[in-house]
C-alpha cells in the first residue's frame, strides 16, 4: 500500500506567493546597528587594551600576566564525567579545603591574622576555601597538631563541607601527618608543602626550578610514605649476585630506595646550583669591580615590590595581586640624577615561619640583598599587622646575613592606608618614606633618598683632562661625582669625587 505524507501547516514560513520588495525588507532591518540592540553577548569584559590594536606594546610582566592567568579554574566542577562541556577543565579543578591553626602566643588578632594569611595563601594555590577552625594550646598536640577533642570536629566539618583537603597553619611532623590523615580520611597538607607548591607554579627560570626542587626533596625526604615490607627487594639467590650465605632474605624496602634515589637527587641539584652560583658571582664581581652600587628591593609577600620597581625604573616586571607572584629575581640597571649609575633588584617576597629548606635554597639569591649597598624594606601600610611583617622579613636577613646592610622603610600603598596606621609606622620607623606604587605618590621623594643613601666615591680630584681623553668624563659621569666643570683652551677643568681606581687614573692630570 502506497502511503502518502502530508507536510504540516507551517505558521512561520513565508508566502511564495506574494510580491518581494527588496526596499521594505531593507526598512525592516533599519535598526539592527544601533546601541541599544542586544547581541547576546557579555557586556562583561574588562577594560583591557587590545593586544591586536596597533600602537599597544605589552610588557614583559603583562605577557607573563596573561601566560599565567590562560588557564581558567572552574569551582563548580560535581564529577568528571557530568558534563561533555567541561572536560577541557577537568585539570583544573579547585580543591576544596578546610584551615586549621593552633594558636600558643599572642592575642586574637594575630591568630586571625595568621589563618587571613593562610587563606590567602591556599587561595593563591588554587583552592577554595570553606571553613576555617583555630584551637587555643600551649603546644600544638604531638600526636594529631590539634587536641583529640577538635579533630573530631573536623572530622565532622570536612563531612559536613564536603572538603577534600585540610590545610594546618603550621610545619606538622611525618606522625601528625599520619594521624590526621588516618582520623580525618582525606589528604593533610601544612604550611610549608603549601608554600612549596606556590612556588613551583611560579618557578620559571632554569634556577628558580632547581631551587624548589631542592626545597621541595628536602622537605618529602622525612615524609615518605610505602607500603612497608610488602614492596621490598629481597636480595637473595642469584640475585644477590654471588652474596651466598647470609646474603638471603628480606632486602631493602621502597622507602628506603626512594631515600637513597632523593639523596642522589639532592645532591646533583646542588651542584647544579653551585655553578649556577658562579655565574651570579661572576656579575656580582664585575659590578664591584667597576664601583656599581647596588640597591635590593625586599621585604613580606604582596607589599608592592614589584610595582615599586616598575615605578623606580620602568622594568615593566609582572605584577599580580597575589602572594609570591614575583620567584625569580630581577635586576634592572638605572642612574640617579647627577648621571651615577646603580642597579636595583627585585626580590622573592618574605613570610612568616619562611620554611627552612626555602631559605637554604635559595641562599645564593637572597645573598643578593646581603651583599647590596641598601635595602629597600617595603611594607604594606594596609595590612592589618604591618609591625608584624617588618620583624618577620627582619628574622629572615639576620639568617642570610643582611642585618648590617643600610636599611629603608618604604610605607607602600599610602593611597589604601589608614592615615592613622601610617603615622604609626613613621614614628616607629624614622627612616622610612611614604609611597604608592599604584598612584606614584612619594616615588619623587623615595628616589630622592634612595639616591642620597649611595655610597660616595671617596677620593677628591681637581683635573685638567685634555680633550681627547672623553672617555674619563663619561666615567666621571657613570662613577663619580662632578662638583665643576670648566672649558679651557687646554682642556677640562673637572673637580669632584671619585673612587680608588679612577682617582688613580686622574692623578696624571691632576693640577
Amino acid at each position: 500500500m502506497r502511503h502518502t505524507y502530508a507536510a504540516p501547516h507551517m505558521t512561520n514560513a513565508p508566502d511564495l506567493n506574494a510580491e518581494f520588495s527588496l526596499g521594505e525588507e531593507l526598512d525592516e532591518t533599519e535598526g539592527w546597528d544601533d546601541e541599544d540592540f542586544e547581541s547576546g553577548l557579555s557586556d562583561s569584559w574588562p577594560d583591557q587594551p587590545d593586544p591586536e590594536d596597533a600602537g599597544f606594546d605589552p610588557t614583559t610582566g603583562e605577557l607573563d600576566l596573561a601566560e599565567r592567568h590562560q588557564l581558567r579554574r572552574v569551582a563548580s566542577l560535581r564529577t568528571e564525567l557530568e558534563d561533555i562541556t567541561e572536560v577541557e577543565y577537568r585539570q583544573l579543578r579547585l580543591e576544596r579545603v578546610v584551615l586549621v591553626g593552633v594558636w600558643t602566643e599572642g592575642s586574637v588578632e594575630d591568630a586571625e591574622n595568621s589563618m587571613a594569611e593562610l587563606a590567602l595563601l591556599a587561595e593563591t594555590a588554587g583552592s577554595e576555601v570553606l571553613d576555617a577552625i583555630y584551637q587555643r594550646r600551649q603546644s600544638p598536640d604531638p600526636a594529631t597538631y590539634v587536641g583529640r577533642g577538635k579533630v573530631d570536629g573536623l572530622k565532622e566539618i570536612v563531612q559536613a563541607t564536603g572538603a577534600d583537603t585540610v590545610i594546618c597553619d603550621g610545619e606538622l611532623a611525618p606522625s601528625q601527618l599520619r594521624n590526621l590523615e588516618d582520623r580525618l580520611g582525606v589528604k593533610v597538607v601544612d604550611r610549608t608543602a603549601l608554600i612549596l607548591d606556590i612556588f613551583a607554579q611560579h618557578a620559571k627560570s632554569r634556577e628558580g626550578q632547581a631551587q624548589v626542587e631542592l626545597a621541595q626533596l628536602s622537605y618529602m625526604k622525612q615524609r615518605l610514605r610505602g607500603w612497608g615490607g610488602n614492596l621490598s627487594r629481597q636480595a637473595g639467590g642469584r640475585v644477590a649476585a654471588g652474596a651466598g650465605i647470609g646474603g638471603r632474605g628480606p632486602g631493602e624496602t621502597k622507602i628506603e630506595t626512594d631515600r637513597r634515589r632523593i639523596n642522589t637527587k639532592i645532591a646533583k641539584l646542588r651542584r647544579d646550583l653551585r655553578e649556577m652560583k658562579g655565574t651570579r658571582d661572576t656579575k656580582r664581581q664585575e659590578r664591584r669591580r667597576n664601583h656599581v652600587p647596588s640597591v635590593s628591593i625586599a621585604g613580606y609577600t604582596n607589599a608592592g615590590k614589584s610595582s615599586l620597581l616598575n615605578r623606580l625604573t620602568d622594568a615593566g616586571v609582572l605584577v599580580e595581586d597575589a602572594l609570591f607572584a614575583t620567584l625569580d629575581p630581577t635586576t634592572r640597571r638605572t642612574t640617579t640624577a647627577d648621571g651615577r649609575v646603580y642597579t636595583m633588584s627585585d626580590t622573592v617576597g618574605f613570610v612568616r615561619h619562611l620554611p627552612h629548606q626555602l631559605v637554604e635554597a635559595f641562599r645564593s639569591t637572597l645573598e643578593e640583598v646581603a651583599d647590596s649597598d641598601l635595602i629597600l624594606h617595603v611594607v604594606d601600610g594596609s595590612h592589618p599587622d604591618p609591625e608584624g611583617q617588618l620583624s618577620a622579613v627582619r628574622e629572615v636577613f639576620a639568617e642570610i646575613g643582611a642585618a648590617d646592610v643600610p636599611e629603608l622603610v618604604v610605607i607602600n600603598k599610602a593611597d589604601a592606608a589608614d592615615p592613622m596606621v601610617v603615622a604609626r609606622l613613621r614614628q616607629r620607623e624614622p627612616h622610612s618614606v611614604v609611597v604608592s606604587a599604584r598612584t606614584g605618590e612619594g616615588i619623587a621623594e623615595a628616589l630622592r633618598v634612595v639616591e642620597g643613601e649611595l655610597p660616595r666615591p671617596g677620593v677628591e680630584f681637581k683635573a685638567l683632562l685634555p680633550y681627547e681623553r672623553g672617555d674619563l668624563i663619561n666615567r666621571l659621569h657613570q662613577q663619580g661625582e662632578i662638583t665643576s666643570m670648566e672649558h679651557t683652551g687646554e682642556g677640562t677643568v673637572v673637580v669632584g669625587r671619585a673612587n680608588e681606581d679612577l682617582a688613580g687614573e686622574l692623578a696624571a692630570y691632576a693640577v
